[in-house]
C-alpha cells in the first residue's frame, strides 16, 4: 500500500512582520526588521531591551470579549492564525458533521501561557492565595491553545501538543502530516504559537547572555551568520499550517501550496542549551528528512535555518549543513528569516515553514537581513539582505530547542 501523500491546503499567521499571510509576506520579501524597543513594559533596567512584539494584534477580532479574556495571550494568538488558516482552507464543521471526528490539531508551544503564569504568582505573593485566579491554570497549560482551536473549529480528531522548546511547532507539523499518513486523519490543523515576552523569560534569557543588547540599533541586532552576532532577539506570534490527505483535497477542489515530504528528528544528546559542537545531530535529522523525502541532498534548492543569530547555533549549524549535504551544501542558498521576524521560540518552526511554503509558491527566497560582516565559520550562500528569485521545488526548514531537540521538514511545490 502506498504511503498517503499529505499536502498544505491553508495557511494562517499573526507575527511581528504582520497581522496575516500576505502581509508577512510582503514584508519578509522587503527584508523588513519586526524588531523595536519593547513597548509592553518599561525595560530599562535590562540588559536586553528589545524584541519582536506583534503590535495591534486585537484578539476580540476573532473571538468574544469573553473568551478573550479566558485566555492567555499564548493561545489568542494561535485562535487567530487557526481561524485564518481554516477560512483560507475553505474547511468548516458543524458539530454532528462525522467529517470532524477525521480533522485534528497539533500546536507546538514551547512555554505555554508564562504571561499568565508571571501576572498570577505575582498576584499570589502580594494578594494572597485566595486571589489566584481560578483560569489560572488552563491559561497557563500549553496544550490549550490547541484546545480552544479544536473547540472553536469543532475539530474531533487527535488533539496533540509538543512541547520541544524552539522545535515545538515543527514537530507539531512533522507530527501532524504522520498522523494523515498513518489514515487517523485527513485533515490536521497543525502550526505553534508563543507569547514570552515578559520580564521573566527576558532576564532568565539575557542573565544565560543569549539575548542581543544592541539596545541602540533595534532592527540591526538580529544577524544570523554575521561574524557581529551577539545574540538572538525575542518574539512572538503564531502560524498554522492546514495539513490534509492529497487525494481528499484533490477532490474537493482546494487550493494546493505544497506537500509536507520529510521529516526527520534527532537529539543532540550534549547539553542542556548549547548544541553538540560540529552539529552531528543536526546533521542526523536533516538527512532522517531527506530520506523520509525520497531525495538525494542535491534536490534541496533552499533551506530555511534555524538560524537565531547566537554565535554557537550559527556557527553550528552551517557544519550541520556541510555534514548532511557534503559538497553539494556551497550550492544551496540558505537564509534566517528570524533575522525579520526575531526568535517566536515554540512558534518559530510554523511560521519558518509557512514561509518555506510561500518561497517555493512564488519562486523568492526570502533573505537574512543585517548580513554585513562575514564569518569565516559561518562561509555558505545566505541570501544577504536582498529577497532572491529563484526556481524552488524542494525546500527545508531547521528547528533547534533547548535540550538537544532537532527536527528538520522537507517541503515540496505541487
Amino acid at each position: 500500500m502506498s504511503r498517503r501523500r499529505v499536502v498544505v491546503t491553508g495557511l494562517g499567521t499573526v507575527n511581528p512582520l504582520g497581522l496575516n499571510v500576505a502581509d508577512t509576506w510582503k514584508n519578509a520579501q522587503a527584508g523588513t526588521s519586526g524588531v523595536k524597543r519593547i513597548s509592553r513594559f518599561d525595560p530599562s533596567d535590562f540588559k536586553a531591551q528589545i524584541a519582536a512584539e506583534v503590535t495591534e494584534f486585537d484578539p476580540e477580532q476573532y473571538m468574544p470579549t469573553k473568551e478573550s479574556r479566558r485566555l492567555d495571550r499564548n493561545a489568542q494568538l494561535f485562535w487567530a492564525a487557526a481561524d485564518q488558516a481554516m477560512t483560507d482552507s475553505g474547511l468548516s464543521y458543524d458539530e454532528d458533521d462525522p467529517e470532524a471526528l477525521r480533522a485534528g490539531v497539533a500546536c507546538g508551544s514551547g512555554i505555554g501561557g508564562i504571561i499568565t503564569f508571571q501576572d498570577e504568582v505575582g498576584v499570589l505573593l502580594d494578594r494572597g492565595p485566595s486571589r489566584v485566579s481560578p483560569l489560572a491554570i488552563t491559561k497557563i497549560i500549553s496544550n490549550m491553545a490547541g484546545g480552544v482551536a479544536s473547540i472553536q473549529f469543532n475539530l474531533f480528531g487527535p488533539n496533540i501538543c509538543t512541547v520541544t522548546a524552539c522545535a515545538a511547532s515543527a514537530n507539531a507539523i512533522g507530527d501532524a502530516a504522520e498522523i494523515i499518513r498513518r489514515d487517523d486523519a485527513d485533515v490536521m490543523l497543525a502550526g505553534g504559537t508563543e507569547a514570552g515576552i515578559v520580564e521573566l523569560s527576558l532576564a532568565s534569557f539575557a542573565s544565560a547572555r543569549a539575548l542581543s543588547t544592541r539596545n541602540d540599533e533595534p532592527a540591526a541586532a538580529s544577524r544570523p551568520f554575521d561574524a557581529d552576532r551577539d545574540g538572538f532577539v525575542m518574539g512572538e506570534g503564531a502560524a498554522v499550517l492546514i495539513l490534509e490527505e492529497r487525494e481528499r483535497a484533490i477532490a474537493r477542489g482546494a487550493t494546493i501550496y505544497g506537500e509536507v515530504l520529510g521529516y526527520g528528528m534527532s537529539a543532540d544528546g550534549y547539553h542542556i542549551t548549547m548544541p553538540r559542537p560540529g552539529g552531528a545531530g543536526a546533521a542526523r535529522a536533516m538527512q532522517h528528512a531527506l530520506r523520509d523525502a525520497g531525495l538525494e541532498p542535491a534536490a534541496i534548492d533552499y533551506i530555511n535555518a534555524h538560524g537565531t543569530s547566537t554565535p554557537a547555533n550559527d556557527s553550528t549549524e552551517t557544519a550541520a549543513i556541510k555534514a548532511a549535504f557534503g559538497e553539494d551544501a556551497k550550492n544551496i542558498p540558505v537564509s534566517s528569516t528570524k533575522s525579520m521576524t526575531g526568535h517566536l521560540l515554540g512558534g518559530a518552526g510554523a511560521l519558518e515553514a509557512l514561509l518555506c511554503i510561500l518561497a517555493i509558491r512564488d519562486g523568492v527566497l526570502p533573505p537574512t537581513i543585517n548580513y554585513e560582516t562575514p564569518d569565516p565559520e559561518c562561509d555558505l550562500d545566505y541570501v544577504p539582505n536582498e529577497a532572491r528569485d529563484s526556481d524552488i521545488s524542494f525546500v527545508m526548514s531547521n528547528s533547534f530547542g533547548f535540550g538537544g531537540h532537532n527536527v528538520a521538514l522537507v517541503f515540496g511545490g505541487v
